[in-house]
């Protein structure tokens, strides 16, 4: 699961929650109601509420949310098991109802009984385990289909390794996909790989297969005493290129019930994560993505339909030009724009390697030959690049981020520095774009967007979008 997509469902929760608990405390409210006030549901309902208790309400609702999250119901919990989170909240439920009874005592709430309370504790512990549940289920059911799946590479081979492995391939429903394993030669190797386990390469060529692999997630199963140094090194390659550690946590052989307090049945490992950007903003960003994109291809339909009938009138070939590029965490995606270019473009491009002016490895020609004539003004005001919208709208792009490369562009980094660009979704714009961008360097380029990957916010978006249409209109740097 994506960054955004994991945010996304643990802000749902986060709303879910207090709203279940709302409707447990109203359905113990009208029972307790009906038992001791047989009236009818209409007058339950015309019952006049004072704003000290409206005030008191929102103050247990927002105390809900903090007991969840203190007992840690909002983390990752994708290496967890089903009823370790239906204990987790069985405390959390019992702490809140504990929390609602002291309250109803220092207030003297009369309606709060020991029968409401105990009806409230049922119905919020219930309603709360099978929500959890049924989303278990569904991405069981997601990730069985293949969909929803993370590449983990596991550093080591020993039997930790192997059994973590195990541990992970017995669960499909976790959406894990081993893609192998990465340690130095040892005794035990012989023994390892009669078990049908693959060693993809060595801790030498580790940063190599990182960089040219689709890798999500590393976990280090080494022995932390005789590969500290190893193990450190590969911790700072994922950073800089932007992929999430995790560490297992029982790095001296201890008991499993003496990990996690006492869960066996979690899997103890410790993450190290790329982002330090998530929560609400990250949630608003896709909205505004999905918002803007789509309302954008509804006004912009007759743009759409006037250009692709001169695309098709100036030369030969379709009207939309796709292309393989390198996405969100190295996975390839079709972007699509208005064909600029003669439709051989692509085979032609081997044979204007020796014109390339652009530093890095990338591509540009400020007067290229085969772009077409009506390309030129399609290339200057940038209305090429609108289709990108469907793609933005699709989830492969976003309205800001660093551009998405070829794969050509991407096979010449020679700086895994530079590959941490690949850790967020690719943009329309960003600062490169309101800062020259074909007149900027390569290095500079890239240094502008791990900036910008360093310093994200949704304000930085907003700005950018907002600097992004002079920049366009002066067609500064555009080719």
């Amino acid at each position: 699961m994506t960054n955004f997509r994991r945010q996304i469902l643990l802000k749902m929760f986060m709303l879910l929650d207090p709203c279940l608990l709302s409707l447990s405390c109203l359905a113990a409210a009208i029972r307790v109601w009906h038992l001791t006030e047989p009236t009818s549901l209409a007058a339950f309902f015309s019952i006049r509420i004072r704003l000290l208790n409206l005030l008191v309400f929102f103050a247990l609702f927002y105390s809900w949310h903090l007991i969840f999250s203190s007992f840690g119901l909002y983390g990752s919990r994708r290496l967890g098991v089903g009823t370790g989170e239906a204990l987790v909240v069985l405390k959390a439920t019992s702490a809140g109802t504990l929390l609602l009874g002291f309250a109803a005592a220092l207030t003297e709430a009369r309606t709060i009984t020991p029968t409401f309370l105990a009806l409230f504790w049922i119905a919020s512990t219930a309603s709360t385990i099978l929500c959890r549940l049924a989303m278990r289920e569904i991405l069981k059911r997601a990730r069985g289909r293949g969909r929803n799946l993370r590449n983990m590479l596991i550093v080591g081979t020993n039997p930790r390794a192997v059994e973590f492995a195990r541990d992970i391939e017995s669960r499909p429903e976790l959406g894990y996909r081993i893609v192998g394993f990465a340690d130095e030669e040892w005794l035990g190797l012989r023994e390892f790989g009669s078990n049908g386990h693959a060693i993809v390469c060595d801790l030498e060529h580790f940063s190599g297969f990182l960089r040219e692999g689709i890798v999500d997630e590393v976990a280090i199963a080494l022995p932390m005493k005789s590969f500290y140094s190893q193990a450190a090194c590969i911790v700072a390659v994922c950073r800089e290129q932007g992929v999430i550690v995790r560490v297992l946590a029982n790095l001296f052989g201890i008991q499993k019930d003496w990990i996690n307090g006492g869960q066996p049945e979690e899997m103890a490992v410790a993450t190290f994560g790329p982002h330090s950007s998530d929560g609400w903003p990250m949630v608003c960003k896709r909205m505004l993505d999905i918002c803007v994109s789509a309302l954008s291809l509804i006004i912009l339909a007759p743009v759409f339909a006037i250009v692709a009938f001169l695309v098709k009138s100036d030369s030969r070939g379709p009207v939309f030009f796709s292309q393989d590029r390198v996405g969100l965490n190295k996975r390839r995606f079709r972007m699509y724009k208005f064909r600029t270019m003669a439709g051989d473009a692509e085979k032609k491009q081997l044979e204007l390697e020796c014109l390339n002016e652009a530093d890095g490895p990338v591509f540009k020609i400020r007067n290229d030959p085969r772009v077409t004539r009506l390309g030129k003004y399609l290339r200057k005001a940038s209305i090429d690049e609108l289709p990108q919208l469907w793609n933005v709208l699709m989830g492969d792009m976003s309205l800001v981020g660093p551009r998405p490369l070829p794969l050509r562009d991407y096979c010449g980094f020679d700086q895994d520095s530079a590959r941490r660009r690949f850790s967020v979704r690719p943009g329309m714009t960003c600062l490169w774009q309101v800062n020259g961008r074909s007149s900027v360097s390569f290095k500079e380029w890239m240094d502008l967007d791990l900036h910008y990957i360093d310093h994200w916010s949704l304000w930085l978006d907003v700005k950018l979008l907002a600097k992004t249409i002079p920049a366009v209109l002066k067609g500064a740097g555009a080719t």
